[in-house]
């Protein structure tokens, strides 16, 4: 049977990199409806209630911000997590594949 020995370093930090940015985009998309929904509550509460439209702007703003910081750790996760593998599975073995076919 086939062992996963070695994890590549910056290829396993590139795909969770991606799948933050994903869910980073996602996250975001939430933030800004849940904003956009509290600062139309702001015209129906009372002016300056709720910050009004400072909470549309920031909705919007978690829509470029939390795929970016989402990458960011993403990236850095990866990275620490493929380290990590290596290391244990230079001592102990790695990751026993059983493929069919």
């Amino acid at each position: 049977m086939p062992v996963l020995k070695r994890i590549g370093i910056v290829s396993a930090a590139k795909i969770t990199a991606v799948i933050g940015i994903v869910i980073g985009l996602i996250m975001g998309i939430i933030f800004a409806l849940i904003s956009t929904l509290f600062g139309s509550m702001s015209d129906i509460i009372g002016p300056g209630m709720l910050g009004g439209a400072g909470f549309g702007a920031l909705g919007l703003l978690a829509i470029v911000i939390l795929p970016i910081v989402y990458g960011i750790g993403g990236f850095i996760y990866g990275a620490v997590v493929a380290v990590i593998y290596n290391i244990i599975a230079r001592i102990i073995g790695g990751i026993i594949l059983e493929f069919e076919g």
